[in-house]
């Protein structure tokens, strides 16, 4: 078997025959075809109004440290304040989510062989692990200035940075809270791959989303 398909050994014997079939560099192509498709459904999904904010597996709720508060605020009539910031938050990782579209493109484009075979060779979110690996940091670095001038708006949000850096010096509020800008980048991320998470086991279980046939031919031998 090829560089690439003969390290699959630990798939059944029929896997592994149909992908005899099918080349090295037919397989990378399919691979980088598939997690490029489903990379670029995420960015979409979210990267638009209500996009973090119209799903619950993903919208961005005031952080742990302000739960009380929170709680207080609807009680004391303040319900008006608290869900202007929970807007402001989720609007700005939708407005941030689009840089993505680039960067995936990049990291598809340069995946080796070693990062293919690891991928293929993986669990169910293989790919997406290795997505986080290579364009974590750089989206961090692209996500914060949006996030940041987009919380800046909202006055509330400010009054929430003053208050967490004062509680987080005296232990009331967790330093990784303390600023709502590193949160919401943070909770960003999260919400991203996790939908990017989430189309790679789609397309591993229906190669059919994988779009085009020789991707089909490799995610359906690996079922």
């Amino acid at each position: 078997m090829r560089l690439l398909l003969a390290a699959l050994l630990a798939f059944p014997l029929v896997a592994l025959a149909q992908l005899e079939r099918i080349s090295h560099p037919e397989a990378t192509t399919a691979l980088r075809a598939a997690l490029e498709k489903g990379s670029q459904a995420a960015v979409a999904a979210l990267g638009r109004t209500d996009g973090f904010l119209g799903n619950p597996q993903v919208k961005i709720p005031l952080p742990d440290s302000l739960s009380q508060a929170e709680k207080l605020m609807r009680r004391f009539g303040m319900a008006r304040q608290a869900d202007e910031l929970i807007l402001a938050m989720n609007r700005a990782a939708e407005a941030a989510v689009p840089e993505a579209r680039a960067l995936f493109v990049q990291s598809v484009k340069k995946m080796t062989v070693q990062d293919a075979k690891g991928i293929l060779q993986g669990g169910d979110t293989a790919g997406t692990a290795y997505f986080r690996r290579t364009t974590e940091a750089d989206l961090r670095k692209r996500f914060l200035p949006i996030v940041r001038k987009a919380t800046a708006k909202v006055g509330v949000a400010q009054q929430y940075n003053e208050y967490a850096e004062k509680g987080a010096a005296f232990g009331l509020v967790k330093k990784e809270d303390a600023n709502l800008d590193n949160y919401v980048t943070q909770k960003a991320l999260d919400g991203l791959f996790f939908m990017v998470a989430e189309e790679e086991k789609r397309i591993r279980k229906d190669p059919v989303r994988a779009g085009s046939d020789i991707a089909r031919r490799v995610f359906g031998a690996l079922q």
